[in-house]
Order: C-alpha cells, then sequence, then structure tokens
C-alpha cells in the first residue's frame, strides 16, 4: 500500500476535521447550483445562452487553477486566515452578481472562482496527509453532493420562486459568512508533505503524467452528462424524463460516493479505476443506443453511482505516481479544470441534429485515462519489484 499508517504530520481534531470539510463544501457548492442559478439569470433576459456558457466556464476553470496554484505554490500555513478572507471575498462576489448582467457576470464569476478554489485547496491538502485518502476524498465527495442536492432544492422550492436569481446568490453569500466563522475553528497549519521540505511544492514528472487522468475523466463524464437532456430528447423521450434523470443521478451519486468511503483501505485504486473505466463503456453504449425511458433512468443513476465511486481512487493513484503527495494535492484542481472543459471539447463533435459525438468525445478521453493508469501502475510494479530484490 502506498499510505502512510499515520496521518502526515498531527491528526486534525474531529472539530478541526468538520471545519476543514465545511469551508472545502462552501468552496465547490456553486458547481452544483450552476445550472439552476445562471438558468435563472438566463430566464430573467440577464444573460444569453453563449454568456451562461461564458460564466459557468470561466468560474469552473479559475476554480480549478486556483486549487492547483494554492498547490503547488503555497504552503499549508496561516489556512485560518486563508479560510475566513477567502470565504468573506467569495461572500462579495455572490453578492455583487446581484447587480450584474451579459459579460460582467462572467467576469465577476471567474473572480469567485478564485477564493472558491483556495477553500478547495485547504480540504485536498488534509485529504493529501491522511492514512487513507480515498475515504476521506470519499467522505467530501459525498457530503458536497449531499449538501448541493438539498440546497439546490431549497432554493428552487422556496428562494428561486420569490426572489429569483438574486435570492440564490444572496442565500450563498450567507453560507459563504457562516463558513467564514467556521474556518475560526481551522487548523493554523498542516505539516510539511515531506519532511524538512523548504522547496517547491510541484510534483515529479510521474506526478503531472497522473494528474492528466482525473483531468480526462472528469472531462469525460462532465462532456457526457452535460448532453443527457439532449439526448434524452434526441431518443424521444418525455420531457420531464431529463429531470427525472438528474434526481436518479445525484442520489446514485451519493450512493457511490458513500460506497467508496467504506472500501477505502480495502479496495486498490487500480482495479477499481478498471472496474469503473469498463462499467463506464456500458453506460456510453447504451446512451449511444438511444435506449428507452426505463433504460434510459437507469443507465443515468449507473453512471452517477461509478461517478462519484471512481474519484475518491485518483488520489491513491496519484500517491503511487508521486509519493511525495504533491501531485496528490493538485488533484482537486485537476478535476474542476477537466470538469469546465469537458463541455466545450464535446461541444466541437456535436450537432443540433445529433449530440452523440460527445459520447465518441467520452470513450476517447476515457481510453487515454486508462492507458495513463496502465502505464503507472506498471511503474508502481516495477518500483515495488526492486524494492523486494534489494
Amino acid at each position: 500500500m502506498n499510505a502512510p499508517a499515520e496521518w502526515i504530520g498531527e491528526r486534525p481534531t474531529a472539530l478541526q476535521l468538520g471545519a476543514i470539510l465545511m469551508v472545502g463544501v462552501c468552496g465547490v457548492m456553486i458547481a452544483g447550483l450552476q445550472p439552476l442559478l445562471l438558468g435563472t439569470l438566463a430566464q430573467e433576459g440577464r444573460i444569453n445562452a453563449a454568456q451562461l456558457g461564458h460564466a459557468a466556464t470561466a468560474e469552473l476553470l479559475l476554480m480549478g487553477a486556483a486549487s492547483a496554484y494554492a498547490g503547488g505554490r503555497w504552503k499549508a500555513e496561516r489556512l485560518r486566515a486563508i479560510g475566513i478572507v477567502s470565504a468573506l471575498i467569495l461572500a462579495v462576489l455572490n453578492v455583487a452578481t446581484v447587480w450584474a448582467s451579459g459579460e460582467t457576470v462572467t467576469l465577476i464569476r471567474a473572480l469567485a472562482g478564485v477564493p472558491s478554489g483556495i477553500l478547495i485547496w485547504i480540504t485536498i491538502a488534509m485529504i493529501a496527509r491522511s492514512p487513507t485518502p480515498e475515504r476521506w476524498a470519499g467522505i467530501y465527495l459525498t457530503i458536497q453532493t449531499l449538501a448541493q442536492f438539498v440546497l439546490a432544492a431549497a432554493l428552487a422550492a422556496w428562494v428561486i420562486s420569490r426572489s429569483g436569481a438574486n435570492g440564490g446568490f444572496v442565500a450563498l453569500a450567507v453560507l459563504c459568512v457562516i463558513s467564514a466563522v467556521v474556518a475560526l475553528a481551522l487548523p493554523n497549519s498542516f505539516a510539511p508533505l515531506v519532511a524538512g521540505d523548504t522547496g517547491s511544492n510541484m510534483p515529479n514528472a510521474r506526478g503531472f503524467v497522473a494528474l492528466a487522468a482525473p483531468f480526462l475523466w472528469m472531462a469525460f463524464i462532465v462532456g457526457v452528462w452535460v448532453y443527457a437532456e439532449p439526448l434524452s430528447r434526441q431518443a424521444g423521450h418525455a420531457p420531464t424524463v431529463a429531470g427525472v434523470a438528474v434526481s436518479v443521478s445525484l442520489a446514485c451519486q451519493v450512493l457511490g460516493g458513500a460506497t467508496a468511503t467504506l472500501l477505502a483501505g480495502r479496495l486498490r485504486w487500480f482495479p477499481t479505476l478498471m472496474f469503473c473505466a469498463i462499467a463506464n463503456v456500458g453506460c456510453l453504449l447504451a446512451f449511444a443506443a438511444l435506449p428507452g425511458e426505463s433504460l434510459y433512468l437507469l443507465t443515468s443513476g449507473v453512471f452517477g453511482f461509478f461517478w462519484l465511486l471512481s474519484l475518491p481512487f485518483m488520489v491513491p493513484m496519484a500517491i503511487a505516481a508521486d509519493p511525495t503527495r504533491r501531485a496528490a494535492v493538485l488533484v482537486g484542481g485537476a478535476e474542476l479544470a477537466g470538469g469546465s472543459l469537458g463541455p466545450l471539447f464535446a461541444s466541437f463533435v456535436v450537432s443540433d441534429a445529433d449530440v452523440r459525438g460527445a459520447l465518441g468525445f467520452g470513450a476517447v478521453a476515457l481510453a487515454v485515462t486508462v492507458a495513463i493508469a496502465f502505464a503507472l501502475r506498471r511503474r508502481e510494479r516495477a518500483v515495488t519489484a526492486t524494492i523486494v530484490e534489494t
């Protein structure tokens, strides 16, 4: 196993762990609310369809870039102050969106991606230092998915209907202020990943190769899933089916994240990711066949389950490639960048008449991810054999 028996540095207390997860969930919350909030802005005529895409992509891309930059350049120090300031800046930018329209929304949401990414980095930095990073990644993913689902449902039922998109962004700002208060409980620092290390936090060459895997994996997942509704229409389903599919997928995502959490420490990253890849190939084939409504809903659920089952195991894969765990700290940024660019890549191979080109893009991205995993696994086994011989 690549994971150490103990935490790197002092184990955070239960209160500190709760605060670490809270600020991370606050940072990533918008990712699950973009369709609702930006879609409402479009319905209100404050942005058009193109500007919606610009704002969504810019925010997620800057979120990933900020998380990666912090992981690669910053020491894990002054975390309490960083968490408080980032949460408050994010609150201000959410409130600023209330008065924005057009490409000004894109600018503000892009800026909001920076403090969001920094908050996510705090959580990922903790995960990378844990003895079972896949378990803590699973916990984080499960909690954030549940939180996004609950908040989206609450905003749609009680806030958006009365106050429009502005009410949603104000609610997000309130959540950020609460997170700033919670950040008072953050540990002030984490131990260095490498004892006595005062140099760069950047990973080695194999670590950078490993980061291509979560980038492509999320590009595949989001690049395919963003076309779920057009696929349903192309298959001739009733207009309500796509909405049901989203709910089914979210429920199965929570189940997948919980399963990853329970099985962490018992499953190795390579066979788990290969099993998930095979299941995803089956989903791609099922979607490509333009199935009936029941099979479409089933496929959506399976797709969501393996979505969150697979992601926590990207962290131990990165650790296998770079045992210093510097690459592991950057996994979240790579995933966010891939998720933001996946729909853009897929858009080049779809048409109004047939969106199944997105499935082809997903298959290619998935195949390259599998090839990277095979290469890393081969290298891991070679290193292990060398250690045994010596």
